[in-house]
């Protein structure tokens, strides 16, 4: 089943039983997709709504730490909750472990030797962690494979 059925299953799903924070970020997500099809002009493919739903998650990362730094537990708790349901959507995460090894491998496979050349590592790596893997700590972990 494909992300986008899963969303239409379960939007149908929160409305029946009246969960309306999982049916505002459900809602919230099929039009960020639709969003994008509109401006694309075509169909979007099962990476550009992985793509989608990542920006959502990351854009949810963000105002979390916000509020917690402003002590705003209240709207904390809505964004964790927001979070757990868009990472449903998602594919399994990597472990740190895993990372670093593609980074390791890719290093090698790019043959890169200084962080100058960071951003080929990083133009090779994120096609094969898109989706899996938060962007930030793929950055941090290629920054501490390459030597300076």
């Amino acid at each position: 089943m494909s992300v986008m059925e899963r969303l239409d299953q379960d939007l149908k799903q929160a409305m029946k039983d009246k969960a309306t924070v999982k049916l505002s970020v459900i809602r919230m997500v099929k039009a960020a997709i639709k969003n994008e099809e509109i401006t694309k002009g075509s169909q979007l493919s099962e990476d550009d709504v992985l793509t989608i739903l990542g920006r959502e998650l990351k854009q949810r990362r963000d105002s979390l730490h916000e509020f917690e730094k402003a002590g705003r537990e209240d709207l904390a708790g809505k964004t964790r909750e927001e979070m757990e349901i868009l990472t449903s959507y998602l594919p399994a995460q990597l472990s740190e472990d895993e990372i670093r090894q593609i980074v390791r491998e890719t290093i090698s496979q790019v043959g890169a030797t200084t962080k100058k050349e960071m951003g080929k590592v990083m133009g090779a790596i994120i096609p094969k962690v898109k989706g899996k893997a938060d962007g930030t700590l793929v950055q941090k972990i290629v920054s501490e494979e390459l030597p300076s």
